[in-house]
């Protein structure tokens, strides 16, 4: 059995202990103690090196402690050394998710269902509703923000958390109730949360640093919300400070001014592409009139016109052309076909005296060359799996 250090004191990062049995190959190690912290409850697993040689993965084999290395090693004593900037960066978000989990609980009634603490910000999935805050799986932004605040309130007030053993059968109180039996690791932030638990974390709250909840996301009935404490928190604000900063360059404005300048630029943007669709429509009726009045009609008096297109990038579009299409079908006795290499694609539009059902027609021709589309009668558009098959379909359609 490895006795595990990490249980008692989470601050312990340089050790000795005795390898008390290898693998085949002396790269999976085993000690008598360990102070690394194997994967588990959403934590990662720590990192470092024993006897000089780096630790590459832990893994919890529940009596023992399996300990992957980067190369072989041999038994007896070894000097053991955690990576303290990753494990103090670990104690600092579950502690901070210890926290905000609380917090969450006791304001909004919302329950933490799964943690997860990632290369570059942690998550925890939250569900409930018995106060109309998590709707579907939905958070408004209010909930947020108070939580946020009451989190920061209580990392400032540097609240003790600490760590003790208590039997299962005996503890109470717990933020979630827990399924395991015998001994149990509690750990407890002073007058807010008693969590079983047996990650690392720090002595208090004020060690957590500033927490910043960034991102939601809705699972399912449940949310997940993407939150950094401490280091990462400092980190993420100088990240997104530079990057604000250089939008604001851009527009040659303060920070505050910003967002109001992107706005309106954003609004007047939208306004001329509305503009530019309109002129487009315009131009298309247009060029369908246009066309039509310069189309001979054919010995049954219908007039017919067919465009082919070698690629959607050059030339215009299915799209683009299917405005002149229903211009030019919008006069009596008129059928509109177009065709496109690039992805290779067909249009069909006509006139609601042609005498032909354009949607029957298409899908019809594109069946029998192994395509999908349909349409309505007056106009239809649809796909072909290869170009070479454009001019069957192309004679089918007449």
């Amino acid at each position: 059995m490895t006795a595990r250090l990490y249980y008692t004191d989470s601050y312990l990062h340089d050790f000795r202990a005795r390898v008390t049995d290898l693998s085949e190959d002396a790269r999976t190690v085993y000690l008598d103690r360990t102070a690394f912290y194997p994967s588990s409850g959403g934590q990662p697993f720590d990192t470092g090196s024993i006897g000089g040689v780096a630790v590459l993965d832990v893994v919890d084999e529940e009596a023992r402690i399996a300990h992957r290395l980067a190369g072989p090693l041999t038994e007896g004593e070894v000097e053991c050394a955690v990576n303290w900037n990753r494990r103090f960066d670990h104690m600092q978000q579950h502690t901070g998710q210890h926290l905000l989990s609380a917090v969450f609980e006791e304001m909004f009634a919302l329950h933490t269902v799964s943690f997860h603490l990632g290369a570059d910000s942690a998550t925890i999935d939250l569900q409930g509703d018995l106060r109309g805050d998590l709707e579907g799986g939905a958070m408004e932004p209010r909930t947020v923000l108070a939580a946020e605040r009451r989190a920061n309130e209580i990392v400032f007030e540097n609240r003790p958390v600490t760590m003790h053993f208590e039997d299962a059968g005996a503890a109470q109180g717990l933020r979630k109730a827990s399924e395991r039996e015998g001994t149990l690791r509690i750990v407890a932030i002073d007058g807010l949360d008693r969590s079983a638990c047996g990650g690392t974390h720090v002595r208090s709250t004020g060690e957590i640093g500033l927490i910043l909840l960034r991102k939601l996301e809705k699972i399912r009935q449940s949310v997940r919300v993407e939150f950094v404490c401490g280091g990462r928190a400092a980190r993420r604000a100088r990240a997104d400070y530079e990057g604000l900063n250089k939008v604001a360059q851009l527009f040659s404005a303060s920070l505050d001014d910003t967002p109001a300048m992107v706005a309106a630029q954003l609004e007047t943007a939208r306004t001329n592409e509305k503009a530019r669709r309109k002129l487009e429509m315009d131009l298309a009726a247009y060029q369908g009139k246009e066309l039509y009045q310069a189309t001979e009609p054919g010995p049954d008096g219908v007039r017919r016109v067919s465009r082919r297109v070698a690629s959607g990038n050059r030339g215009g579009s299915l799209e683009e052309l299917r405005a002149i299409a229903q211009s030019f079908t919008a006069q009596p006795r008129a059928i509109f076909t177009a065709a496109l290499s690039d992805p290779p694609s067909v249009l069909l539009a006509a006139s609601a005296d042609a005498g032909i059902d354009a949607g029957k027609l298409l899908k019809a021709a594109l069946a029998e060359a192994g395509g999908r589309g349909g349409g309505n009668a007056r106009i239809a558009q649809g796909s072909l799996p290869e170009a070479a098959m454009l001019e069957r379909v192309l004679e089918k359609l007449g």
